[in-house]
């Protein structure tokens, strides 16, 4: 690469971060459904069409946004869990939970920008999916590891939810019992529902210590999904 090819796709780095922070700000003080091109460009000091060149459109800078969110997040949870990797599986667990509802409270408005309400217009396409599913393949992985071992409890499974159990195992978890799978999605679920809770202020007057009450939820998620000390 040219000294000039580099120096061009080094502002071409530094305009899109501008851009990308400048529509955080945005975010925050007006949510997403508020997002607008023209308005990131004004605030930048640049023309519309020129800020065209980097996103073509406001759901490419939202879908940009949530890419980045969720990589946040997922590195987050990675970062966790490699911190607690020598230890047994339930906190393992534990650690990568308490480290989701730590990003989202340090990221607010990112948080609610991939778990809360939907931006009118917009459908997310199948680009953010890989970036989506970093937390919920470590906590996968991490079931996985305790089904290995043999340490996973065998956990009940109704007669009619097996069909459903077997086809969420055949997409998310071929090597893992059914009844694991099903396990598995209603604790994804329920961890960031309690993370929902407390960040958009269902908790108020109802949960005081809630980093205790968390850490208790966040255990008794694990036993949920057959995990033992």
């Amino acid at each position: 690469m040219s000294t000039a090819q580099g120096a061009r796709a080094r502002a071409r780095i530094e305009v899109t971060a501008a851009i990308k922070d400048e529509a955080r700000r945005q975010l925050a003080a007006e949510g997403a459904a508020k997002l607008s091109l023209r308005s990131v460009a004004r605030e930048l000091g640049m023309v519309s069409s020129a800020l065209y060149r980097y996103f073509p459109s406001r759901d490419e800078l939202l879908t940009a946004l949530i890419i980045d969110a969720y990589d946040s997040l997922g590195e987050a949870a990675e970062a966790a869990h490699a911190t607690a990797a020598d230890a047994d599986h339930v906190r393992r667990w534990t650690a990568v939970c308490e480290r989701v509802r730590a990003w989202a409270l340090a990221h607010p408005h990112e948080y609610a920008l991939i778990y809360g309400s939907p931006v009118p217009g917009y459908a997310a396409p199948e680009t953010t999916v890989p970036a989506a599913s970093r937390v919920g393949l470590l906590l996968i992985g991490i079931v996985r590891d305790a089904h290995r071992r043999p340490g996973l409890a065998d956990l009940p499974l109704p007669g009619e939810l097996r069909p459903e159990a077997e086809r969420m195992a055949a997409d998310l978890a071929p090597d893992l019992p059914p009844q694991a799978a099903v396990a598995l999605v209603a604790a994804w679920a329920e961890l960031f529902g309690l993370v929902g809770f407390e960040l958009f202020g269902q908790f108020h007057r109802v949960v005081e210590d809630r980093e205790t009450f968390f850490r208790h939820a966040a255990a008794r998620l694990a036993h949920g999904v057959g995990l033992r000390p």
